[in-house]
């Protein structure tokens, strides 16, 4: 990569304006031909993008931007490390997590003569464009990618024994000495037909 130079608080690197949180100013790229791209080592902290989010490290790894006919195509692999809940006992436990990034952002005004291919209007999704002040905003889109990359039934452990569905105590610290056998409330009516049936039989018999 080449040198960067300070740049009114923010950092010019190949002619990308790199803000802070995940934000660029691609402005220069937009004017550049199809095909330009610039390449980046990409660690930011991410705790604060969703409250129901908790990563136990930055979001790593390295990410493309590149110049098409209609906006700027960004890929790139990241990962990092969440604090998840399991589904079977409700503890809670860590999980590794990657992303594998590929979005075009497009433009939503033009810069100069750069030449820009339309788009339909179906096609522009919010979190994907590009505002007038032409910064590329990556947070919605890894906040989502986070969430999606996650298991969607993790357990803390292949053999997760999960909770007791009598008085709920977790399984994986010993087994539950529970007294009677509960019934659902639902068959309650049932259960009572059955025991009277039962008794009639012992009866006649």
């Amino acid at each position: 990569m080449q040198p960067s130079l300070a740049y009114n608080g923010a950092t010019l690197e190949q002619g990308v304006i790199r803000t802070d949180n995940m934000r660029y100013n691609v402005a220069q790229l937009i004017k550049g031909p199809t095909g330009a791209c610039r390449t980046y080592d990409f660690n930011e902290e991410i705790g604060y993008l969703d409250p129901g989010l908790e990563p136990l490290r930055p979001l790593e790894g390295e990410i493309t931007l590149l110049r098409t006919s209609q906006g700027i195509l960004v890929t790139g692999k990241l990962h990092t490390r969440l604090r998840s809940e399991c589904q079977r006992c409700l503890e809670p436990y860590d999980v590794d997590v990657e992303i594998d990034l590929e979005e075009e952002f497009l433009p939503v005004v033009a810069i100069g003569e750069a030449p820009v291919d339309p788009v339909p209007e179906e096609r522009r999704d919010a979190a994907l464009l590009i505002a007038g002040d032409h910064i590329l905003d990556l947070r919605e889109v890894i906040r989502q990618d986070l969430w999606l990359a996650l298991p969607m039934e993790g357990v803390c452990r292949p053999g997760c024994a999960g909770l007791c569905p009598q008085c709920g105590g977790n399984r994986n610290l010993g087994e539950c000495h529970c007294e009677t056998e509960a019934v659902d409330p639902r068959w309650a009516a049932l259960q009572t037909l059955l025991s009277d049936e039962s008794d009639s039989h012992e009866r006649s018999d």
